[in-house]
């Protein structure tokens, strides 16, 4: 009879065991981080916006890439939905919130190696805010599904 009760609790204990650790399990696993940039390029400089990105950021971009700091990017280009929205928005990926820690110094050494001093990296912002107004930016987590 003992052991038909040290059984029971047995069970009894592994079922609240199993039922606890169901519950805190997630349906999905935190993976990769994206910097999310919201642009509205203003009406005809869409192609002049792509081509000084593709002189200046691609470059950073790719170098970055290749030092391990990013793991990717993207630019993506549709309608604005309003009159207040964003067209264009520019992903950049990174494999986890740790990689942003120092980040800044490290991309401000490569902009001046792949893109040029402070003075030429000054020039292409100036020119930008003709072509784009930054709506906003975002730092998102990406969740992937189990």
């Amino acid at each position: 009879m003992k052991s038909i009760k040290t059984y029971v609790l047995m069970i009894g204990l592994i079922c609240i065991a199993y039922t606890a650790n169901s519950q805190s399990m997630k349906p999905y696993t935190e993976s990769s981080v994206w910097d999310i940039t919201m642009i509205r390029v203003k009406p005809g400089m869409g192609e002049d916006y792509l081509k000084s990105l593709n002189g200046g950021l691609r470059k950073l971009y790719d170098e970055a890439i290749k030092q391990g700091l990013l793991v990717s990017y993207k630019i993506l280009s549709g309608d604005a939905s309003g009159q207040g929205d964003w067209n264009m928005l520019i992903l950049v990926e990174y494999k986890n919130m740790a990689a942003l820690d120092g980040l800044s110094d490290k991309m401000d050494a490569m902009e001046q190696k792949v893109v040029g001093n402070e003075d030429v990296q000054k020039k292409i912002m100036v020119s930008r805010v003709d072509m784009r107004d930054i709506i906003g930016t975002k730092l998102m987590r990406e969740l992937k599904f189990q």
